[in-house]
């Protein structure tokens, strides 16, 4: 019964590991997605990379705002991440948060623009995130 119990614990540890993002050292980072990287956001300095699902993120401040792209195997940036403030959500967002969270505190908040550039906004209420799309309609 316990080896039953240790080898599920294990199991489950493993598949949750691997579907989290991962840190990387910058060194560990492929040189072409560095150099895409680089070539796009020049003056960046304190670069955090993780592995995510495939794909390549760096976390960075820009102009002193928390930014973040995701660059696919080939380097190309397929999304950007910039913080923004609470009341920089389109109305119907905080209307939709307020409605169904009520007095919920907002820890985050962030618009997204894909490689289409599709924007998308990201409410972040404890550990789960709410997305929108730029008309504030909730995606998920």
């Amino acid at each position: 019964m316990n080896k039953l119990l240790i080898a599920s614990v294990a199991i489950a540890t493993l598949i949750a590991s691997t579907t989290c993002a991962q840190k990387m050292a910058e060194s560990k980072i492929p040189a072409n997605i560095v150099k895409a990287f680089k070539a796009k956001y020049p003056k960046t300095e304190k670069v955090k990379w993780e592995l995510e699902k495939g794909n390549y993120e760096a976390e960075f401040e820009l102009n002193e705002v928390e930014t973040s792209v995701l660059l696919d195997a080939k380097g190309n940036i397929t999304e950007t991440e910039t913080e923004i403030e609470y009341t920089q959500l389109p109305p119907k967002v905080k209307e939709y948060l307020m409605t169904k969270l009520g007095n919920k505190k907002i820890t985050e908040a962030a618009v997204i623009v894909d490689a289409k550039g599709t924007k998308m906004y990201e409410a972040e209420v404890g550990k789960k995130d709410y997305l929108f799309d730029e008309n504030g309609k909730f995606l998920k």
